[in-house]
């Protein structure tokens, strides 16, 4: 099945070949975000053995942990974008609440890494106002 906006017949020749193109331009992302995703699992664990065996060996400060969250929420925001993608071409709905809370972890992971001492109020207040507006966004079009 594939996405209406994308139709495989249209009375247009060019048009339909353009589309055809555009559905392989898309596989060809999905298949990339893999990558993407396969590089990002190796850069956590690359992260967590440096981590691990820099001293103090074994342990972790504050500023390690907040890295490998980082590091940890990157992959999974990546998950979340193959998975907007694969329901892009598998659908015939947009998947709207999905990429709102692809947006939500994405804004999250900017807060959980977040440097309170080198952030300015505007910067916080605007972080503030994203994270309120998607969450309402998120909410209203979940009812």
């Amino acid at each position: 099945m594939l996405h209406d906006e994308l139709p495989k017949e249209h009375e247009d020749p060019l048009i339909r070949r353009l589309h055809i193109i555009i559905r392989y331009a898309i596989k060809l992302l999905a298949v990339m975000m893999v990558l993407v995703i396969i590089w990002g699992v190796l850069d956590v664990i690359y992260v967590l053995y440096t981590k691990f065996i820099s001293p103090p060996v074994m342990l972790f400060e504050v500023a390690d942990i907040f890295v490998i969250f980082g590091a940890f929420m990157v992959v999974l925001i990546a998950v979340e974008i193959f998975i907007n993608i694969r329901l892009y071409l598998g659908t015939n709905v947009l998947p709207i609440r999905l990429v709102i809370a692809t947006a939500l972890m994405a804004i999250a992971r900017k807060v959980i890494i977040l440097d309170i001492a080198t952030i300015s109020a505007e910067e916080m207040l605007a972080i503030a106002a994203i994270v309120l507006a998607l969450g309402v966004t998120h909410w209203l079009v979940g009812k």
